[in-house]
């Protein structure tokens, strides 16, 4: 460990700015990579500094990581959460990201990857993640490759708050079990991996005590609130033909049409032998759904 600070990239999104209490929490010094015009009040707030560049512009990241002990990304295109994401930054955004690091002699790059990345080359966002490990290999940068299942929380931007509304939304067949995760039990895993020795070049998957169909989901979390949560199953049919219709001016829909097609197999699934031998036993599935229940402010049942 050096008393450099670790690299941030993503900082502002869901997960990284989550990354970044955890790192703080932890005693460690923060840059966080924010692009020109993007807010960086809430990072100062916190104690964070920050470096203005983007993972297109491969000049900014030389300066971001100048003096840097580590790298820590959750950065990704293509979700277009922000604007100007495309999947060009999940490509040529990591490649210049990855390569900056090589040049930077940085001590450790702990990358969000995706869980069976290295399965799906029909899936695109998935696949650039396995291009991304296999760069960093290649390169030579000591690295840790963090795997995480489905994020959890997303299931919110599908229909809101599915405990008030006593219902989820969810593509496909409700009774699949799959591989989940929580953003705030992520984000610990991830500072966490900045330091934890032995985990150099490891691809580990991240996920609970076991996969769960979002079936199961809908009963813990009626259990933990004492309310009646149904599942409403979108057909997943109507995700590929839009993706189809789409794919000339928007590619997103058709690759989460993919992802989609995967978790139906039922071989989204973690193998988390490793999260526990670095990291601890694995949350439960209880755990996190509790997690969820509570964070969307509802009380829990005394039953």
């Amino acid at each position: 460990m050096s008393d450099g600070p670790v690299l941030v990239v993503g900082g502002t999104g869901m997960l990284g700015s989550q990354v970044v209490t955890e790192l703080l929490a932890r005693g460690k010094q923060v840059r966080a990579l924010v692009r020109p015009g993007s807010d960086a009040s809430r990072l100062e707030a916190a104690g964070a500094q920050f470096a203005r560049g983007d993972m297109m512009d491969a000049a900014s990241l030389a300066r971001a990581m100048d003096g840097a002990d580590a790298v820590v990304t959750s950065a990704a295109g293509y979700t277009r959460h922000r604007k100007g994401d495309t999947s060009e930054t999940d490509i040529v955004g990591n490649t210049n990201l990855v390569e900056a690091a090589s040049r930077s002699g940085i001590r450790r790059f702990v990358l969000t990857s995706i869980l069976t990345c290295d399965q799906t080359p029909q899936v695109p966002h998935f696949w650039h993640k396995k291009l991304a490990e296999d760069r960093l290999e290649k390169l030579g940068v000591p690295f840790v490759a963090l795997r995480p299942g489905a994020f959890l929380d997303q299931i919110t931007r599908f229909g809101g708050d599915p405990i008030s509304k006593g219902r989820l939304s969810w593509f496909g067949s409700p009774t699949v079990p799959l591989t989940f995760v929580h953003t705030a039990h992520l984000a610990g895993y991830l500072a966490a991996a900045v330091d934890v020795p032995g985990v150099e070049g490891r691809r580990i998957d991240i996920g609970w005590d076991r996969p769960v169909s979002m079936q199961d989901i809908a009963d813990i979390a009626g259990r933990l609130t004492g309310k009646t949560i149904r599942v409403r199953a979108v057909p997943t049919g109507l995700l590929r033909a839009a993706g189809t219709v789409l794919a000339p001016v928007n590619p997103m829909p058709k690759d989460l049409s993919a992802m989609i097609d995967w978790f139906q197999t039922g071989r989204y699934v973690a193998d988390t032998t490793l999260q526990q031998q670095f990291f601890g036993a694995p949350p439960t599935a209880e755990e996190a759904v509790r997690r969820l229940v509570t964070g969307l402010g509802h009380a829990l049942s005394e039953s």
